[in-house]
């Protein structure tokens, strides 16, 4: 039985996205929420027949934002904007994003502060409740303003306007509409700019992204320890005490993880007994390893923020103003989505020079060159160490910082923008590049201790992982195209929470 989650726009939390996301729970509004959307909608009513002029509601928007609308056109001026900005382009957002865009917004628009009507958010409900998702094209968005071309693809087929993914096909709104049994809301004053105001895009994108990266993160951790097994690294350079005089509590996170998880190897040495320093690929773990993790926890605590936050404008308060302000701006996710692009692209490429000591006959001490079980007959790995390489530099090229861009819209009053969005998109193309090349260095740690015979040396905690690894990419016996077993090794990775719990 599904589990029920409350929306109350003040408690959720990315784990809660992702059950939602996947299918496991259903959404409800708690009363505490409507209740507030109840009153939010009064204040904009009582406004309104007071005669007030209130920006987007009775204006028009951005630069046209001094010219007054008049009564009767009110309603057709939020339809009008959700046709008018309903410009994205490229490819649609996969599924997933689509729906964590819908419960985001959802959520948004239950802490009342939107001046909405209850009856709309409640169609937003049922979309995700049965699956009803809106086609959203990828590309569009700067970042402020809002998410204003996503959003107001999503929110085109509550008017029944624009397209649906339904049971599997690609429907016009209206029809995927009538097949989930839905009737279309007919918005009035506000609520058009009250369901594309926003960031949920980029936050969708985010959460999910944090989420991976976290098992992404994990992996990282758990594929160096497999190293340094395969490569009998040194364990004092993770000595807690060595550790401490540095103490950042995310390299002392690193190094605790990894002991943890090497306890009771016999594969590990120590300072002396087989070299006296390891590479920095092995003994800088918990420093960069750490500083990787820093990026993740200031992207995760920014995106817990975000969530459940009020980011449109103008904002409906509880004394009854109506006040313009900036919550649209992407800003806050843009920023920590950049700075989690640097973190990610440095748990690969440390990881890409681990797989290189591994494979390089130089480098890898007693090991069969590039883990060829017949050197020049075979070539092994050799090439999947190219492959970590080239995505490497890729990720490389996405990290630019698109938060540092800034292209004025709407006749430069909106003059200053996010790119949020671009980064949101970015990243989490980075996370899943990171998977792959993470688990190519898995697999040549799996090929390694194969070769060395060593399986019994290890750590029981690594054992464990080490089979897991092994039922998506046996150990080589001769050369083979393993292309597809990394990409469903880095999919499990992306995805499974095995790590998470047993970091916990």
């Amino acid at each position: 039985m599904k589990s029920v989650i409350e929306l109350d726009g003040n408690t959720l939390t990315r784990q809660q996205i992702e059950e939602i996301v996947k299918g496991n729970a259903t959404v409800v509004l708690s009363a505490g929420s409507v209740e507030r959307i109840r009153l939010s909608r009064e204040r904009i009513e009582k406004r309104l027949a007071e005669g007030q002029t209130i920006y987007g509601v009775n204006t028009g928007f951005g630069q046209l934002s001094n010219i007054k609308i008049a009564d009767e056109d009110i309603e057709l001026l939020q339809l009008n904007l959700l046709r008018s900005d309903g410009m994205g382009v490229g490819e649609p957002f996969p599924t997933d994003v689509v729906r964590a865009m819908m419960v985001l917004r959802a959520n948004a628009l239950a802490r009342g502060f939107s001046g909405i009507r209850e009856e709309t958010v409640q169609l937003l409900i049922e979309f995700i409740n049965k699956g009803v998702h809106p086609i959203v094209p990828s590309q569009g968005s700067v970042g402020a303003s809002g998410d204003l071309a996503p959003l107001s693809h999503l929110a085109l087929v509550l008017v029944g306007e624009g397209k649906a993914e339904y049971e599997g096909e690609v429907l016009s709104g209206s029809e995927a509409l009538q097949r989930a049994g839905l009737t279309a809301v007919r918005l009035q004053a506000k609520e058009g700019l009250a369901l594309v105001n926003g960031t949920q895009a980029m936050t969708g994108i985010g959460v999910l992204t944090v989420n991976e990266a976290e098992r992404i993160g994990l992996a990282a951790d758990m594929a160096a320890s497999l190293t340094l097994e395969a490569l009998k690294g040194i364990i004092s350079a993770f000595d807690p005490a060595l550790l401490a005089v540095r103490p950042h509590p995310e390299l002392e996170l690193v190094g605790g993880r990894i002991r943890k998880w090497l306890e009771g190897s016999q594969r590990i040495t120590k300072q002396g007994e087989v070299r006296m320093q390891d590479a920095y690929s092995l003994r800088c773990i918990p420093q960069v390893h750490g500083a990787s993790w820093q990026s993740f926890f200031y992207a995760q605590d920014r995106v817990q923020t975000e969530m459940n936050a009020t980011t449109d404008n103008p904002i409906v308060l509880e004394n009854g103003e109506v006040l313009s302000g900036g919550h649209f701006h992407g800003q806050p996710i843009a920023l920590a989505m950049d700075f989690l692009k640097i973190g990610v692209c440095e748990w690969a490429n440390i990881s890409e020079r681990r797989t290189e000591r591994m494979v390089n006959p130089h480098l890898n001490g007693d090991l069969p060159p590039f883990l060829a079980v017949n050197p020049g007959l075979e070539c092994g790995l050799m090439i999947a160490q190219y492959t970590a390489a080239s995505i490497v530099s890729e990720n490389k090229v996405l990290a630019h910082p698109s938060s540092v861009d800034s292209i004025p819209t709407s006749g430069n009053q909106e003059d200053h923008v996010s790119m949020g969005t671009t980064s949101a998109r970015q990243v989490r193309q980075i996370v899943h590049n990171a998977a792959r090349v993470i688990a190519i260095e898995m697999i040549s740690a799996s090929q390694a201790i194969y070769l060395d015979k060593a399986e019994d040396q290890l750590s029981a905690t690594t054992r464990s992982f080490l089979e897991k690894v092994r039922e998506f990419c046996p150990p080589l016996e001769t050369d083979k195209v393993i292309g597809e077993e990394i990409d469903a090794l880095a999919n499990y990775l992306l995805k499974s929470n095995t790590l998470v719990e047993l970091a916990n």
